[in-house]
């Protein structure tokens, strides 16, 4: 890890995202909707000619949908393949030192399945979440 963070905000709440996977921060003019995607896939845009799955965020940590339109993405790239994190805003890139603290406290499900523990950064506290979690999205319910 190279020790820096990409701190986000999603639903009003300070997260950050390991640097070292992060490929570029882009606003998406097109996301093309797929059908039967799970909930939280927002669709697929192109990056530099190449397919990127669209996450949103919000829905993958099963919160309220953002009351307007969001296109703002932090692109990862894992295992090779590009996706794109829909946020709501990209706040700054901060220095750490160590590795996320276990969290004490009780946090919403979707925040505590894709979160790895609570770091403390140069702009504060800040949760770092799995973008590979994030990507997996909400465990299914099965019908009872």
């Amino acid at each position: 890890m190279d020790h820096t963070l990409l701190l986000v905000s999603i639903a009003g709440e300070r997260a950050a995202i390991a640097s070292d996977i992060i490929r570029s921060v882009v606003e998406l003019d097109v996301i093309t909707p797929v059908p039967r995607s799970p909930e939280h896939i927002a669709g697929l845009a192109a990056l530099r000619s190449r397919a990127m799955t669209v996450v949103d965020c919000r829905s993958s940590l099963e919160l309220d949908e953002a009351s307007g339109p969001t296109k703002l993405t932090v692109v990862v790239d894992v295992e090779g393949f590009l996706y794109a994190l829909l946020v709501d805003d990209v706040v700054e890139v901060v220095p750490f030192d160590g590795e996320p603290s276990e969290l004490r406290a009780d946090l919403l499900p979707g925040w505590a399945r894709a979160s790895v523990g609570m770091i403390e950064t140069t702009a504060g506290p800040a949760l770092v979440l799995d973008p590979v979690k994030l990507i997996e999205g909400p465990a299914k319910r099965k019908a009872a």
